[in-house]
């Protein structure tokens, strides 16, 4: 088998634990993976850059994000403009306190995609943390944010003569056609709602009902906080999996919820999972130092 085809299927094995959770199998997978290429005569730049990328996500689900750093810096040397390195990156940097460097990643990956929610939170958590830090006067010690090229922004397949308001209006309209409405201020209101009536319940103990105001809040609005409500719902019920899921897709909205690190890491610890679990731990440590809950559960875990 020829080094690319096997580089490939070392990178599909790689993504197939780190969907398993497995992430220092998965890192060493994309490891040989990547050694593969290297040794080839023709170097493959852009499947170097996935392989670096992915590693990185590997690193930083379990804490190591100095290597996180590295390989993303990597991946973005091969291919510049990368969405995925650069937001691995600045989550990275933002767990390690470099929040003027994570400003900057987050700020490169909306000039690529202005669509990116993930990035514009990122920009308001390190704007309020640089805020604190250095004062009214914190935009004067930024590091310069690369100028990203026209020909590395995403238009959604516009000719670029079209405004990037008409780009904008048809990726709203191809998320609508998917069934992922943008949703209106009603329906903000109306899951904002549901979610207290889940709330209520939980608070009376009853769950599954819980479970299913979520489900209909989530239906309208997708917040981070009504993933991890339902998320310590399901973890009430022993439904791990699915407290592992939803804690997966609070961190997607806000990678640094400490409820859905410490629920998922329950969960993990359940599973007997302990690897992800103290993982999941140490990164809430990395955000929320004094955290008693954590630091106890951590013990728990290192005597396992």
């Amino acid at each position: 088998m020829a080094p690319e085809s096997r580089a490939a299927a070392l990178r599909s094995a790689g993504n197939e634990q780190f969907r398993s959770g497995q992430y220092g199998q998965a890192a060493a997978l994309y490891s040989r993976a990547l050694a593969l290429l290297e040794a080839a005569e023709e170097k493959d730049a852009e499947e170097m850059s996935v392989l670096h990328s992915n590693r990185a996500a590997c690193y930083l689900k379990d804490g190591n994000c100095s290597l996180c750093v590295k390989d993303c810096t990597v991946a973005l040397d091969l291919v510049p403009f990368g969405i995925k390195p650069l937001l691995r990156r600045a989550a990275a940097y933002e767990a390690l306190e470099r929040y003027q460097l994570a400003y900057v990643d987050y700020k490169t990956v909306l000039q690529i995609d202005c669509t990116v929610q993930a990035a514009h939170d990122g920009v308001n958590r390190m704007t309020k943390a640089l805020l604190e830090k250095d004062g009214p006067e914190w935009r004067q010690k930024l590091p310069r944010i690369p100028s990203v090229p026209v020909s590395a922004q995403r238009r959604w397949d516009f000719p670029r003569a079209e405004s990037q308001e008409a780009a904008l209006r048809t990726k709203l309209t191809e998320t609508a056609s998917l069934g992922k409405e943008v949703p209106t201020a009603a329906a903000i209101e109306r899951a904002k709602t549901l979610k207290e009536e889940g709330n209520e319940l939980v608070r009376k103990g009853n769950h599954k009902k819980a479970i299913e105001k979520y489900r209909e809040s989530l239906k309208l609005n997708q917040e981070s906080s009504t993933y991890t409500n339902r998320a310590l719902c399901y973890l009430s019920l022993k439904q791990y999996k699915e407290t592992i899921q939803d804690c997966t897709e609070a961190l997607k909205l806000d990678a640094r919820n400490i409820k859905a690190f410490y629920r998922r890491a329950q969960a993990f610890k359940e599973l007997k999972d302990y690897k992800s679990s103290i993982a999941d731990v140490s990164s809430l440590l990395k955000i929320e130092p004094k955290n008693t809950a954590a630091q106890k559960l951590l013990k728990e875990l290192n005597r396992v």
